[in-house]
């Protein structure tokens, strides 16, 4: 679907345009959107648009980093938005042109829709104009991290605090799809903060530098974001390292105490083990205490062991 909004010299909002009607000459500035267009509307990039090949192809290949790519009269920006659900990312490409912006976007997006929507219902256009489009949607592209990161913050909370007496196994299979959650999270925002480190500093972007105090505020909102995800990352880490570093104790106690038991039970097998010998001729045969004598002498060295283990501090 493609949808055109064009503002007139007289500043009014001029709608249901056909894409092979716009005149730029005609009207103050224009934004079209290419909202998941079919195999014929994106040849419109070409035919009427008169976009570059290599520009156009981004778009239709998708997947692209985010970047900053100049062409003759306009500028191609790529960036990514994060599906909330499955943290598959999307990508959104911006045509800016000398009065006129081109979003394009293979899926609904509800950033696009939020600016376009919130345009639509503005009494007055006074002050917008194509870097405004840009900077409304870029910005709803980086404050829609925020609550993805502080579900995941949550998430995280409830691993560290396990109210639910969950398993330790259960935990560290949550706790690393957590941290592969931050890794993706992680890989689309610190592209995005480095693309708009270089708009911040490009010459070719007029509209930027006019602006420049709202893409300071984006970017200072990305350096948070980037913060926040390496702060988790890190507490992820010590979750794991403290589960891993409990759960080596419990088995060392474990193992301790089948070692104590062990070795209680090591001389008293050894005594039963020669007394089981069936020979007759053995000296100790004939006594007629021998049993309850070997008996004492074993629950003797018994006690003698535990009293000496628990002066080592071993059942501590």
């Amino acid at each position: 679907m493609i949808q055109v909004i064009a503002i007139s010299e007289m500043d009014e909002r001029v709608m249901n345009l056909a894409i092979d009607e716009v005149d730029l000459e005609q009207y103050q500035w224009w934004w079209i959107d290419f909202n998941n267009p079919t195999e014929e509307e994106i040849k419109k990039l070409d035919t009427v648009l008169h976009f570059h090949q290599l520009a156009i192809e981004d778009c239709i290949h998708g997947q692209q980093r985010p970047k900053l790519d100049y062409y003759e009269d306009y500028s191609l920006v790529v960036t990514h938005t994060l599906d909330p659900e499955n943290f598959k990312p999307f990508e959104i490409n911006f045509f800016i042109g000398k009065n006129y912006i081109v979003t394009f976007h293979k899926h609904d997006l509800q950033e696009i829709n939020q600016v376009w929507n919130a345009f639509l219902q503005l009494p007055s256009y006074e002050g917008w104009d194509e870097y405004r489009i840009f900077y409304e949607v870029f910005d709803k592209v980086v404050d829609n991290f925020f609550p993805i990161i502080y579900e995941l913050e949550d998430k995280i909370n409830e691993v560290e605090q396990n109210p639910h007496a969950v398993s330790m196994n259960v935990l560290l299979d949550t706790l690393f799809e957590l941290r592969h959650q931050l890794l993706r999270l992680r890989h689309a925002i610190h592209p995005i903060r480095d693309l708009l480190y270089r708009i911040l500093n490009s010459h070719h972007l007029d509209g930027i530098e006019k602006r420049r105090e709202y893409f300071l505020d984006i970017y200072d909102h990305l350096l948070k974001l980037s913060e926040m995800v390496d702060s988790n990352r890190d507490i992820t880490n010590d979750i794991r390292d403290n589960f891993i570093s409990l759960n080596s104790y419990q088995q060392n106690k474990v193992i301790q105490i089948l070692t104590v038991i062990t070795s209680i039970f090591a001389p008293l097998t050894f005594i039963a083990g020669i007394y089981g010998m069936n020979f007759y001729n053995m000296p100790e045969l004939t006594w007629h205490y021998g049993y309850f004598l070997i008996l004492a002498v074993m629950l003797l060295i018994s006690a003698f062991m535990i009293l000496w283990f628990k002066k080592k501090g071993w059942f501590k």
